[in-house]
């Protein structure tokens, strides 16, 4: 307790010390001991004497004195990422957030930075949040990428001696720095070259030279000489036809082909007729919508008058279309284009061109709303969901990856720029609405799932490469790489060379097996709203699917009926949400 005194008694407790302390009387010290021990406390207080009780010490006020910052790597490429973090210093309980900043490039509230294409040095600032007098710098090289350039082109023809008529595969292999283009336009002096580079031999003999033309660099070129060389003493003396089925019900397909006899180094080749119906140039006859006799006729190209013929026989159709079953769907999303800009579109869009050349196009499939994540959604639950691009909630609905697991159906999400297992985020050139299955709890609610489940796009390469893809593959490429951000020609080429190219080669993908190749725009430019979503382009190709077909009815596609057809292609049963009651797209497959 601390004692407090009045004016009056400061003044007499006072004069009472300097007498109690400087005069030597004892009759002085008698009276001062009859006053009453409260005042002598006091009077002793006056004089200097401590209180008896002890103030408390100030708690010292929260300050920032330093922030340091450190980014690792310090030297990146053009366009690259560094982690920076922050190390505050200071007194009391202060505040170690801090805001970042950046000279070029952009960093994200958590120090991430990415950088800018061009080299630079850029300085990186943290700054307290608490106290913004107080910050640290770091400093970031950015390194220029290497300039993208092509230095040569060298081509291969095999074989390289054909003769009239006849075919040779040609390739080009380019040389250059950087992330260079590889892709290539074919020509030939005579005779004629895919865009695949296969060349088909004129009637008359002699030199040709094949050349391939840098699409990067049209200045750089190579060139093959391929020798076409006369039969001598070819004939073809017959033609026999076979097609299978024999019987076949109204508007379904049956392959037919063609066996050529003769003597010397004959031509095999043919050209196709049918009395009804229609049969394209590999022989694969259409039958009419009514029933009745369907002659198919072979002509021989090499001798016009010697052909053979078969009868098919067209039946009312009883059974319903089907989708084949097949244990190799690959599905890859592209972004944003319209089917004007893409069907036809050779100059930005030559290798799916090509491939609706080989498979199957339909002309009347719709998305079902602007912007994308409510498509995505709906190619995987049957539901639009939400329309917020912004999005990441976790959905409890019912899905493909829940059928897919129950009845254990092997499948895997490829996607460019995340790591196996992830479930964050945007991330790099990686945006999670173009990935549903990562909100979809059946994979997002457990990271077994999701590890399972969810792998960067360098393992399709490698599961492809050892034919070890599963029943179901979901293809996300970047935002660069698949027409959103990049350009439709980088999103072509990168189609090619990672996943058309590869599945060329593989038995899935080819005579007698079961691979689907579908690629999907989830939706048109937002001033289509065409049902919704607007008009996109959607191709099939496989060994099951019908080669060089477009779309004969008029019936109108959207997301919905590509999840019933993946659904019904994976052996699964009762497509989820509108899936159930969209139309079939089984006109676009084969019929067994």
């Amino acid at each position: 307790m601390e004692i407090v005194l009045s004016p009056l008694s400061r003044a007499l407790s006072a004069l009472a010390c300097n007498v109690l302390m400087n005069n030597r009387n004892p009759a002085v010290h008698v009276v001062l001991d009859g006053i009453l021990a409260s005042s002598i406390l006091a009077w002793i207080t006056a004089c200097g004497g401590q209180g008896m009780a002890t103030q408390p010490q100030p708690t010292p006020s929260p300050s920032v004195s330093s922030v340091s910052v450190t980014c690792d790597p310090p030297t990146i490429a053009g366009g690259g990422t560094s982690q920076c973090n922050s190390t505050v210093q200071g007194t009391g309980t202060f505040n170690s957030s801090v805001t970042w900043s950046a000279s070029v490039g952009t960093i994200s509230s958590t120090g991430l930075f990415i950088a800018p294409t061009s080299a630079a040095t850029a300085t990186i600032t943290a700054t307290s949040t608490q106290n913004p007098a107080v910050s640290g710098k770091s400093a970031i090289a950015v390194q220029a990428a290497p300039v993208s350039s092509i230095t040569s082109v060298s081509v291969t023809c095999s074989p390289s001696t054909v003769t009239t008529g006849q075919t040779s595969q040609c390739s080009a292999t380019l040389q250059g720095t950087g992330s260079f283009r590889p892709s290539v336009t074919w020509s030939a002096s005579v005779g004629t070259i895919s865009q695949a580079g296969l060349f088909t031999a004129p009637a008359a003999a002699g030199p040709v030279i094949v050349t391939a033309t840098s699409v990067q660099n049209p200045a750089v070129s190579g060139e093959a000489t391929i020798t076409v060389q006369t039969t001598p003493g070819s004939s073809v003396t017959s033609v026999s036809v076979t097609c299978s089925p024999s019987m076949v019900a109204t508007a379904q397909t049956s392959q037919c082909s063609a066996t050529v006899q003769g003597t010397g180094s004959f031509n095999t080749a043919v050209t196709w007729s049918a009395s009804v119906g229609t049969i394209s140039p590999s022989g694969l006859f259409t039958a009419p919508a009514s029933a009745g006799a369907a002659m198919v006729t072979a002509t021989s190209v090499q001798n016009t008058s010697i052909s053979g013929e078969v009868t098919i026989t067209v039946q009312t159709q009883t059974t319903p279309p089907a989708i084949p079953a097949s244990k190799h769907v690959v599905m890859v999303m592209e972004e944003n284009q319209g089917y004007s800009t893409v069907v036809g579109n050779t100059s930005d869009w030559p290798h799916l061109n090509a491939l609706i050349g080989l498979g199957a196009l339909a002309t009347h499939y719709y998305a079902d709303t602007h912007p994308s994540i409510g498509n995505y959604f709906m190619l995987t639950t049957g539901q639009t969901l939400t329309n917020n691009d912004s999005s990441t909630t976790v959905w409890n609905v019912d899905n493909i990856a829940r059928r897919m697991l129950a009845a254990k159906v092997p499948f895997k999400v490829y996607a460019e720029g995340i790591t196996n297992g992830y479930l964050g985020g945007n991330t790099g050139l990686y945006v999670i609405r173009h990935n549903p299955f990562a909100m979809l709890s059946d994979v997002a609610g457990s990271q077994q799932a999701a590890d399972a489940v969810l792998w960067p796009f360098t393992q399709f390469t490698a599961d492809e490469a050892s034919h070890t893809l599963p029943e179901f593959s979901f293809v996300v490429p970047d935002v660069n790489d698949d027409a959103h951000n990049g350009t439709p020609l980088q999103a072509d080429d990168w189609l090619q060379a990672n996943v058309i190219g590869p599945l060329s080669g593989d038995p899935a993908f080819q005579p007698g097996g079961d691979g689907i190749l579908i690629v999907v725009f989830d939706e048109a430019l937002d001033t289509d709203t065409t049902h919704g979503g607007g008009h996109v382009a959607v191709v099939f190709w496989g060994p099951n699917v019908k080669a060089d077909f477009k779309q004969t009815s008029t019936t109108i596609f959207q997301h919905e009926s590509m999840l019933r057809t993946v659904i019904e292609a994976l052996g699964l049963s009762n497509p989820p949400g509108a899936a159930a009651n969209a139309p079939t797209m089984a006109e676009f497959f084969v019929q067994k």
